[in-house]
């Protein structure tokens, strides 16, 4: 039994140590051998090593020389490689020049070989070029090259890169290393010809999948964006479309829809190095990238254009741009990429100078859609609901024809990423929420996050390059990223399609089961209540409360227009208005400043100075108040012994709004200033207020819930959860202020109604428990059996199934908006309606997936076929003599089609059994009614909430995504 690693063995001669002459002629001393040759370990003679070697001259041959083998070259040994003659007695040249110098380097898997090189120089071989590259060889320059790399050197970098996404730096360094590890004699660095020979490689292989050598209008004909891989399952008039396909029903236009998901990515940045004129790039934006002289016209045009500032949650990428442009030529990329196949569309890749301004993020979307027959489609962006606003306005204003899209006759439907959507705000979430709208199916919005995911890892060593090489690297890579999708479809839309079939059923059961307890006429009434809102978002909303608490805004509104209302009208009393200061602005201001004495947002001083000039005008309010300070000064002075009045922490100050004067008043001593209708007034604001703190704590268990998912799927390392942490940190402390907040306002509300003899806010604004502040169940999210209270078993997205346990009751803060009596019918009535309208629009997403799934696997076969054809059009369009050039170009567009009839012949096998699953599952049929496209598993009954609040949105993608907007909310 060998001791030690068996390699060792390898470093002397093994069983040829006593074999005095050549294993091969068996004369001659034995002592060269091969290490690339499979049977190299035998022991040759120089002759026959030379024989041996004559077809393989990149092989790495040794020398024994007496006591350990040494590295000797090919080129030492006397080896020469003949260019232009291959066959027969003719092998060598009759008049062979070598190449200058005779010192050729060649790039090989095996490292790098200087060799001696002679070309044909009879006439027979032809250019120098020529003669290297019908040897397979890529030479570094068109003229008087001395450096070439072999084809499978490039192809496998080529490949290597994809998979692995290693820079050309450290793959020629590994090829270096492999030659001489300890440098004794360092082979001749030609790094950068190599990284010229790759950026090369990477164009022609594109052109050539383009079938650009096929066309009589050569490289020079190229049209833009006609190098990038197309999506078969998205619609494309004239090529996978079915004829008529324009005059279809209403109801089946969202099939030729086109599903569009527009992001950007500030993780691609590239530093100011270079420039255009140094390096313009090879692709010219014959692939991804839009094409760089018009786009940086048009950016340049309108540079100057002012962007409009959100009225949703801040979003740094637009609002504080600065942030990700420091030191850079560009901040990063927006694209635009189909979003149910997650590829990217031709001359859909851009450039960011400054953040992610519509200028910019226009021009790509635009440019992306434009010339299209299409009629419907539908948008999603995570800063839509800002970004569409004025969208055909900026698009008249830029008055530039490449990017006029002719809206006649076409539907855009703006739409939020499923995972982005919880942190805007409200009206957003109704609006633009891919499960309320219609037509969308499963479609979850985050195509691009889950490209970004591939393409991050670039980030290292593109952003060190020049605009066109770093250009040409990512078009090369994203024309990857949509071919390894196109031969994965076979397998993605077969598991959709499982997954969807089983899952349509069991909604369309729920909803029939529900209808039958509601009655055919209320049903009725909802249906018609439903499609009144999905035709017009500005009808009555299903989904919500039709009755709408108050917010603060809003009350702060209401009393100003009320008070300007009576002093027109000539009502106002003289008592209301005190130093251009009206009653209600002093309330609103009490309320602020409370706010800021729990929160101590700013310096003590400052906010001491606001509060005391705010007491002089109050006092002109409430003159009673005077004495009522004085003798609380008095009384903390001499609590305080020693310490002297104006040292009071300026968070104690008591401010005395009307319900704290209603709070410490006895019987008797209430102040005649502060009259009913001033109480009124700050009643209204409490409200205002308790309603606005309790939103806002909603808000924040929301985005907390997806950041504990965030974390748990994706945070790996102690830097990863620390930052995890910090943000979940600092959520919690907006959750603890705004539930403080809230229970400011209902104390403050207790004495308010006590005095003004007002209870109905008792039933909504309800006592604020610590256990209360928790996120949603995954009941609410509309599980039919959660919410029946059963035991549900599921998949995990952990790849470890599990079964959920019995949630608890959903906390009231989450039904709080019904501002009226939750016991009765009318109450009882909209709480089934919503649920209703939750369980009908699942039915129909679920309804309409299998809709999009099926004519997604036509649209596919059809684009296989269409594609073979377009190949075979191919063979011999340029009109070439019959010759090896010819023979050439045919066999590959033949082999192409070959492989377009295989892909459909394969995805039609893999999808044999979808068509009757599909037929069974609309009628209904062989579905019991436990079934479900999830699997059991064993129990795991951990009941923490943050696992709650995970399950909570299974809903979501499970790929990874940024978590930038976690931050914008946290701003």
């Amino acid at each position: 039994m060998p001791i030690g690693p068996p390699e060792v063995r390898q470093e002397g001669r093994g069983d040829h140590r006593d074999s005095l002459h050549c294993a091969a002629r068996k004369k001659g001393p034995a002592d060269h051998r091969c290490i690339d040759c499979f049977a190299g370990r035998a022991l040759l003679c120089q002759g026959c090593i030379m024989a041996a070697h004559r077809d393989l001259p990149f092989h790495r041959i040794e020398y024994w020389n007496g006591t350990a083998f040494a590295r000797r070259t090919l080129k030492n040994l006397g080896h020469r490689i003949q260019l232009g003659h291959w066959y027969g007695s003719e092998r060598r040249c009759p008049l062979p020049r070598p190449a200058p110098g005779d010192d050729f380097v060649i790039v090989d898997n095996s490292g790098v070989h200087q060799v001696a090189l002679d070309y044909c120089n009879c006439g027979q071989g032809g250019a120098e070029t020529v003669q290297l590259l019908r040897a397979g060889l890529f030479p570094a320059t068109t003229t008087n090259p001395r450096t070439a790399a072999t084809f499978a050197v490039l192809h496998r970098y080529h490949l290597l890169s994809f998979e692995s996404k290693c820079s050309g730096y450290e793959f020629y360094s590994s090829l270096a290393r492999e030659t001489d590890n300890m440098k004794h004699k360092p082979s001749k660095d030609r790094y950068p010809e190599f990284l010229r020979m790759t950026r090369e490689w990477r164009d022609l292989k594109m052109l050539k999948r383009a079938g650009r050598c096929h066309d009589p209008a050569g490289i020079e004909g190229t049209e833009n964006g006609s190098c990038a891989l197309l999506c078969p399952a998205c619609p494309h008039p004239g090529k996978n479309l079915p004829p008529a396909w324009e005059d279809a029903s209403e109801e089946k236009q969202f099939l030729y829809a086109l599903f569009l998901a527009i992001d950007a990515n500030f993780r691609l940045k590239r530093k100011d190095v270079s420039s255009e004129e140094k390096d313009p790039g090879l692709s010219k934006g014959w692939a991804f990238f839009c094409e760089v002289a018009a786009y940086m016209t048009h950016v340049r045009a309108n540079w100057h254009r002012t962007q409009e500032r959100s009225h949703c949650v801040a979003h740094d990428a637009v609002d504080k741009p600065d942030r990700e442009a420091r030191g850079t030529a560009s901040s990063g990329i927006g694209a635009v990429d189909c979003a149910r196949h997650n590829m990217k569309r031709p001359n859909a890749v851009g450039d960011l100078q400054l953040g992610e301004r519509y200028i910019n993020m226009d021009y790509i979307f635009l440019r992306s859609v434009v010339g299209t027959d299409l009629m419907r489609f539908f948008i999603s962006y995570d800063i839509v609901c800002q970004w569409h606003i004025n969208i055909w306005i900026r698009m008249l204003q830029y008055e530039n024809d490449e990017i006029m899209l002719d809206g006649r006759g076409k539907f855009l439907t703006f739409l939020i990423p499923k995972f982005h959507l919880p942190a805007h705000i409200e009206a957003c979430n109704l609006r633009f929420s891919f499960m309320l709208t219609r037509d969308v199916g499963q479609t979850d919005g985050e195509a691009p996050e889950r490209g970004w995911a591939n393409a991050n890892p670039l980030a290292r060593s593109t952003k060190e390059m020049g605009p066109g090489a770093r250009r040409d690297v990512l078009n090369d890579h994203f024309n990857d990223l949509n071919h390894k999708k196109i031969i994965a479809l076979g397998y993605a839309l077969r598991r959709k399609t499982e997954t969807a079939v089983p899952e349509m059923v069991t909604t369309e059961r729920a909803l029939r089961d529900l209808e039958q307890s509601i009655g055919a006429a209320t049903v009725q009434e909802w249906t018609e209540m439903a499609l009144k809102w999905e035709a017009d978002p500005n009808a009555p909303n299903p989904f919500e409360t039709l009755r709408k608490d108050d917010h603060l805004a809003k009350v702060r509104s209401e009393l100003a227009i009320e008070a300007a209302a009576r002093e027109v009208a000539g009502e106002e009393d003289d008592t209301a208005v005190r130093d251009e200061m009206h009653i209600t602005e002093l309330l609103s201001m009490g309320l602020q400043l409370e706010e800021q004495q729990r929160a101590i947002v700013e310096r003590t001083a400052k906010l001491r100075r606001k509060i005391f000039a705010w007491i002089e005008v109050q006092v002109r309010f409430f003159p009673e108040l005077v004495r009522r300070r004085e003798l609380e000064d008095q009384a903390r002075a001499r609590s305080a012994g020693s310490q002297p009045v104006p040292g009071v922490k300026v968070h104690d100050l008591t401010l005395w709004l009307p319900s704290a004067m209603a709070a410490s008043a006895g019987a008797g001593s209430e102040m005649p200033s502060c009259t009913t209708e001033i109480k009124q007034h700050e009643y209204r604001l409490r409200v205002g207020q308790a309603n606005e703190a309790l939103h806002e704590v909603r808000r924040m268990l929301l985005v907390r819930t997806h950041l504990y998912k965030l974390k748990d799927t994706h945070s790996r390392g102690v830097r990863a959860n620390m930052r995890s942490n910090a943000k979940i940190t600092a959520l919690n402390d907006r959750i603890r202020r705004g539930a403080a907040r809230y229970r400011a306002a209902r104390k403050a509300l207790q004495a308010l109604g006590r005095a003004l003899k007002r209870h109905e806010w008792e039933r909504t604004l309800r006592e604020l428990k610590e256990d209360d502040v928790r996120g949603l169940p995954r009941s609410r999210f509309g599980d039919p059996e959660r919410q029946a209270g059963k035991k549900v078993k599921k998949k995990s997205r952990s790849k470890r199934a599990r079964t959920e346990r019995i949630e608890r009751p959903l906390s009231w803060i989450w039904i709080a908006q019904e501002s009226y009596d939750p016991g009765s019918n009318e109450a009882m009535a909209e709480g089934v309606r919503i649920e209703w309208a939750k369980a009908r629009a699942r039915r129909l997403r679920w309804k309409e997936e299998v809709d999009l799934l099926e004519e997604e696997m036509r649209c596919v076969l059809q684009f296989t076929q269409w594609r073979a054809a377009w190949w075979r059009s191919q063979v011999g369009l340029r009109g070439l003599p019959d010759g090896p050039q010819l023979e050439g170009e045919s066999a590959y567009a033949l082999g192409q089609a070959r492989l377009q009839d295989a892909l459909a012949i394969t995805f039609t096998e893999e999808w044999r059994t979808l068509p009757d699953l599909i037929e069974r599952g609309r009628a209904g049929d062989g579905f019991d009614e436990n079934s479900s496209a999830d699997e059991s598993g064993e129990d795991d009954d951990a009941g923490a909430e943050a696992e709650e609040e995970e399950e909570a949105i299974d809903l979501l993608p499970e790929r990874p995504v940024q978590a930038a907007y976690v931050d914008e909310v946290l701003t």
